[in-house]
């Protein structure tokens, strides 16, 4: 699929991020988009920018959908089907994620099984719902969005994560089977897994939201998610028993920020990426310089990957600042 002109894309998680920069791109490029996302506002900023910026007279529509609920799901595949006024879709951009769920020994399970049904079952939701769209496409493309934490669970010896890294393995094994399962029954659908490394994303800005299901709060974060962050980060000697509530909500806000504006690759940078990787019909993309590293060096020595000293030897290799 070289050209993008006259197709029509649906993207989950179209609100912020790489999911906003994959629409742009598209629209840019003359492709219809539908997209879904819990947050309203953030996907109407998206609308009116796709609309500003990209080819005249492409159809841009927004829906309001949690992935992690099967049933939320069809309903946004029956309204594409109405709002596009058609019978396939060609190209399926899996993209909706949230961090979180943190410790499975300590962590709250509401937070870890939240936090594992967006990232694992809105892929799957969503590839069951639209997997007939796409076969009636005379050229399709399915991209799963996994991540670095999809073949190297951790980020760092002091943060649990195992959730998320969950979560991001069974979106890319899942990937990987449909490789052959996909040539073998439509051989005119083509499926891609990215691994993104860090990207300039507000995924740690809004995580509290998704999690709380507070979307039009300020933080998301409840009493519970504050204790909770409060133990993690002294226990990881980040804050003193002194600091109040306020300053860490500051904190938490100002890492998410942070995390955003000073990754190394960016959302634009890392939607281009996908999308030459979509054109090449690449199966397997990598984002960003720090997941070509971390790929190279957890399939060079898988046995200390999860070692005190392996973040050293990424930080050797890339500008990672995560896991201190």
């Amino acid at each position: 699929m070289n050209d993008f002109g006259g197709k029509l894309a649906v993207i989950t998680g179209g609100g912020t991020g790489m999911g906003r920069e994959l629409a742009r791109q598209l629209v840019a490029e003359g492709c219809d988009v539908a997209m879904c996302d819990v947050i309203e506002k953030n996907m109407l900023e998206t609308k009116a920018l796709c609309e500003a910026e990209g080819s005249q007279g492409r159809v841009v529509s927004t829906h309001i959908c949690d992935v992690s609920d099967e049933a939320a799901v069809e309903r946004f595949r029956d309204e594409v089907v109405e709002a596009h006024g058609t019978d396939h879709i060609d190209l399926l951009f899996n993209n909706a994620g949230v961090g979180g769920g943190s410790s499975f020994v300590e962590g709250e399970r509401d937070n870890w099984e939240r936090t594992f049904n967006i990232c694992w079952y809105g892929v799957y939701y969503t590839a069951r719902a639209f997997m007939d769209l796409l076969v009636a496409s005379e050229d399709s493309h399915m991209v799963n969005t996994s991540s670095v934490n999809g073949f190297w669970a951790s980020l760092g010896p002091q943060s649990a994560h195992s959730a998320y890294s969950a979560a991001k393995f069974a979106v890319k094994g899942f990937t990987e089977a449909l490789v052959t399962d996909f040539r073998n029954n439509a051989p005119h659908v083509k499926v891609s897994v990215v691994m993104p490394g860090h990207i300039g994303t507000s995924i740690a800005l809004n995580a509290n939201k998704i999690l709380s299901g507070n979307y039009e709060s300020d933080d998301g974060l409840s009493e519970e998610d504050l204790a909770a962050t409060r133990k993690r980060w002294q226990e990881m000697g980040l804050i003193g028993e002194d600091v109040t509530d306020d300053q860490l909500k500051a904190a938490v806000a100002m890492m998410g920020t942070s995390f955003r504006d000073n990754a190394p690759t960016t959302a634009a940078e890392a939607a281009k990426i996908i999308l030459d990787g979509v054109k090449a019909e690449r199966w397997r993309i990598l984002v960003g310089n720090d997941a070509h590293v971390l790929d190279e060096l957890v399939r060079g020595d898988p046995e200390t990957a999860y070692e005190t000293d392996f973040l050293d030897k990424v930080r050797e290799k890339t500008d990672w600042v995560l896991g201190q």
